[in-house]
């Protein structure tokens, strides 16, 4: 069983950074893609950002492209996205995935594992 859970989330101003963190177990995190999906209330869950098992190849939303970069650390077996220049419109739960198939998690297919999620709540 694979086990992601994710850190970071909090309340913070328009305009603030913040840096979610997911952290996996088990010993094939190095085979999987990684991607962060949002969910705010009463809409539609929706990709955020994925980068492939080995951090060479990444895919934003059209919403984030530029003030988000998503990032792995494949010693520590954990996923970053650093979240620049927060908008209200960012606020929702956010979701760590892992998947074999990169595809899995642009388009939003069947997703292997999924976190618990972590609150981010952007103010203005």
């Amino acid at each position: 069983q694979v086990q992601l859970v994710e850190s970071g989330g909090g309340l913070v101003q328009a305009g603030d950074s913040l840096r979610l963190s997911c952290a996996a177990s088990g010993r094939t995190f190095t085979r999987y893609s990684m991607g962060w999906f949002r969910q705010a209330p009463g809409k539609e869950r929706e990709f955020v950002a994925a980068i492939s098992s080995g951090g060479d190849n990444t895919y934003y939303a059209d919403s984030v492209k530029g003030r988000f970069t998503i990032s792995r650390d494949n010693s520590k077996n954990t996923v970053y996205l650093q979240m620049n220049s927060l908008k209200p419109e960012d606020t929702a739960v956010y979701y760590c995935a892992a998947d074999l198939n990169f595809y899995d998690l642009k388009y939003l297919r069947t997703i292997d594992y999924w976190g618990q999620g972590t609150q981010v709540t952007v103010s203005s």
